[in-house]
């Protein structure tokens, strides 16, 4: 099949530029999206999920929902990528593009961390928050170890998060002053590009007694002992560990050449790869901002822009300037936010929102907007 635009991931990245194309384009994007998935799920409904605040269904949003003039989704699983000549092999056909956009996010890879798979659990699938919530209940004493297994990776605040939620559901359950909570995350503070972020959340550590141990990584897992063994050697008991996996970037875009160092570098600006017609955005690309949904599409927008001006013969848009914003949970029902700017000085930057019921609502509203823009819900 020719298509002058083939979308690879129906993400937040792909979602967002599929859409923008076809607002912007109509019956003539001429756009095809692939994905091997029947639904989207934003990332932070999967903390919902496992803290049993919604099923999996409510926080689904299903791909036969979504339909935009000019746009094909293809449900379709990805078998080879060659970027050369912008082909694309899957389980159905080979597809040909003008332009080819990979959004393929990145992906989990349990066995870089051994006994990760068999002793512990992860919060960032679907799959292992439904787990998580079949096994919060029989956690009544002892240590849980939130611990983060490599970096990059998604939503640098969901660790902090997970702890702070834990804290509360132990609290409801009435187990918590029998049970201990620690920490791990490779980052000296929760959120480094922001200061009154990371003292925020280190306050909310402390009145909680959630012990924080920083810049350090869970290597391995010791099943016969307890024992989760840092990247120092130094190691740390636990009764219930939830893992964040380490990343990377999916099999059959390693398998392309296009990766390095596990992800797909790009020109900062304009997302593009270093072969012609090719970009890469959101999780699977280095781009120099955080693995999240916000920066994802704002680089799908500008992507979008610029194909736009090329198809119209008008001026390309401004480069992409790596701002963001991300809601925290603190717990209790508080929700906080973090602004950061990484492309614009010589260092990342950030402020702090203070949590606060508009904040709620804000987030709430966040994810409601994007609902309705992507499947008109």
């Amino acid at each position: 099949m020719q298509s002058r635009i083939v979308v690879l991931g129906a993400g937040f990245a792909g979602l967002e530029l599929a859409s923008y194309l076809s607002e912007a384009l109509g019956d003539d994007a001429g756009v095809a999206l692939i994905d091997e998935n029947d639904a989207f799920v934003f990332g932070y409904s999967k903390l919902d999920v496992m803290f049993g605040r919604a099923s999996t269904e409510e926080v689904r949003l299903g791909y036969d929902d979504f339909a935009k003039p000019g746009v094909q989704f293809l449900r379709e699983t990805i078998t080879a990528i060659d970027p050369e000549s912008r082909q694309v092999t899957t389980n159905r056909g080979i597809h040909e593009a003008d332009v080819l956009v990979v959004a393929l996010g990145a992906d989990y890879d349990f066995d870089a961390t051994s006994g990760l798979a068999e002793a512990g659990n992860e919060f960032y699938s679907v799959d292992g928050a439904e787990r998580l919530r079949e096994v919060l209940p029989t956690f009544t004493r002892g240590r849980a170890v939130v611990g983060v297994c490599g970096a990059p990776f998604k939503c640098p605040p969901a660790p902090s998060e997970a702890a702070l939620l834990l804290h509360d559901y132990l609290s409801r359950q009435g187990t918590r002053d029998d049970c201990e909570i620690s920490l791990i995350m490779p980052f000296g503070t929760p959120v480094p590009p922001s200061p009154d972020t990371s003292a925020a959340l280190l306050s909310a550590f402390a009145e909680r007694r959630i012990e924080f141990v920083s810049g350090r990584r869970v290597s391995s897992l010791d099943p016969a002992r307890g024992m989760a063994v840092l990247d120092d050697g130094a190691e740390l008991p636990y009764d219930l560990f939830l893992g964040v996996p380490k990343h990377r970037a999916p099999t059959v875009v390693l398998e392309s050449g296009m990766a390095e160092d596990g992800y797909v570098p790009v020109e900062s600006r304009t997302l593009r790869t270093r072969f012609p017609g090719v970009y890469a955005i959101g999780d699977v690309a280095t781009v120099g901002v955080p693995k999240a949904g916000v920066f994802s599409e704002g680089q799908a927008r500008v992507v979008a822009a610029s194909l736009v001006a090329q198809l119209r013969g008008g001026e390309q848009p401004p480069g992409y300037d790596g701002r963001g914003a991300c809601y925290v949970e603190f717990g209790a029902g508080r929700v906080g936010r973090v602004d950061v700017d990484f492309l614009s000085g010589p260092k990342p930057t950030g402020s702090f929102q203070e949590p606060s019921d508009d904040l709620v609502a804000e987030k709430k509203h966040f994810g409601a907007s994007r609902g309705a823009r992507w499947f008109d819900r």
